[in-house]
């Protein structure tokens, strides 16, 4: 068996994308969603990351990251979506025990990888942008991106805080 290897020593800011375990809708919640982003708050200040953007959908995450030093996105998105499912998995069962009894308790909360793509350009970075703001609107979730709570459009759009220190590095 191959090991999968994360290339990010290039210095590069990357596109991230991770979704909840067979793309159940686990992320439905507005405390889930929090869960989510405060996580990712507090450990890029222990890692020293920035945060260019992100959405949190109701079954995946997608966020631009970008590390001072090389090889801190694996480490991160391991301590990130480890923690984040400790207390996801907690909020399910103890908020929405019906559903949670149709889940295996063994299953995970995420699927166990990520997807990384290296952002070699301005332009690669903002077409990324551009694509996951606009992710709640092509789900018909909100008209504007910028009507998303759990994305960095409004931070984009009108100056908003939204939860997450954002820094575009480009």
């Amino acid at each position: 068996m191959t090991t999968r290897r994360i290339h990010d020593d290039e210095g590069n800011a990357q596109f991230v994308t991770f979704s909840c375990y067979r793309r159940r809708r686990l992320l439905d919640d507005e405390d889930a969603r929090g869960i989510v982003l405060a996580t990712l708050a507090e450990e890029l200040a222990k890692c020293h990351g920035t945060c260019c953007g992100f959405v949190v959908m109701p079954d995946h995450v997608h966020a631009i990251l970008w590390f001072p030093e090389s090889g801190r996105l694996s480490p991160m998105m391991q301590t990130w979506k480890s923690r984040s499912s400790r207390q996801l998995k907690r909020l399910v069962r103890g908020r929405f025990q019906e559903y949670a009894t149709s889940i295996d308790r063994k299953d995970p909360f995420w699927q166990s990888k990520y997807y990384p793509f290296s952002l070699f350009s301005e332009k690669k970075a903002e077409e990324k942008l551009d694509y996951m703001h606009l992710n709640p609107v092509r789900a018909g979730l909100v008209e504007r991106a910028c009507d998303w709570a759990w994305s960095s459009a409004r931070y984009y759009e009108d100056g908003t805080p939204v939860g997450v220190p954002l820094e575009w590095i480009f």
